[in-house]
């Protein structure tokens, strides 16, 4: 016989969990409701971003296609550049985000940075563009195309994230660098593809090896 016979009392369910409704009523839309629609929908989303969305999770929060999201982020980009504003939404590091653009780049410098030492020094940025070009790299590597050791100036692009730690080197466990989303943010890239065509002018990674064996020596 088994266990669930006639005479057998019930098996009990398990409790279904309570779904507080109270939070998705609070914040829901028609889209349509809006005064600009999407557009201004997905304008207003990008005001408020800290770092670069994705045009899945804008039409994920906007219970929209993705296509009809890049269509708007695409119209959004060409008013601006007609009605010359003074900014621009732009794809960089996976993401959309509104842009100041490059054109007003001297006002809004000064308008951040006056009266601050918030640049970066020139040994920096040479150390990051060694770091941009032959990423992954080692500190060595760096120290042996710079010709000066450049342990403070690793900390210090490590520190404002514009650098990472990428893994190690097989043979000698050094540990290696490459650049960040934060560095590709700040540069306006989408990719390291776009970065300028400068590599050419570096030496080589067997040059590199080679230097960075003098430098151990």
């Amino acid at each position: 016989m088994s266990e669930t016979s006639a005479g057998a009392a019930p098996a009990a369910e398990a409790p279904v969990a309570e779904v507080d409704e109270t939070a998705e009523e609070q914040i829901a839309f028609d889209i349509n409701d809006f005064p600009a629609g999407a557009r201004g929908a997905i304008e207003a989303v990008l005001m408020v971003v800290d770092e670069p969305v994705s045009e899945v999770a804008l039409a994920s929060a906007l219970e929209l296609p993705v296509e009809d999201v890049l269509g708007h982020l695409q119209a959004l980009a060409d008013d601006y550049e007609l009605g010359n504003r003074g900014f621009t939404v732009r794809n960089v590091a996976g993401g959309w985000r509104v842009y100041s653009r490059p054109e007003y780049a001297p006002v809004v410098e000064k308008f951040l940075l006056d009266g601050q030492q918030a640049k970066l020094t020139q040994a920096s940025l040479e150390t990051l563009a060694v770091i941009a070009y032959r990423q992954p790299i080692s500190r060595s590597r760096v120290s042996a195309v710079r010709g000066v050791n450049v342990d403070g100036v690793v900390r210090t692009l490590l520190t404002r994230g514009l650098i990472a730690e990428v893994g190690a080197e097989g043979e000698s466990g050094a540990t290696l660098y490459g650049t960040t989303d934060y560095f590709l943010q700040r540069l306006g890239l989408r990719s390291l593809d776009e970065l300028p065509a400068l590599a050419p002018y570096l030496p080589e990674v067997d040059v590199l090896d080679e230097l960075a064996e003098q430098g151990r020596a």
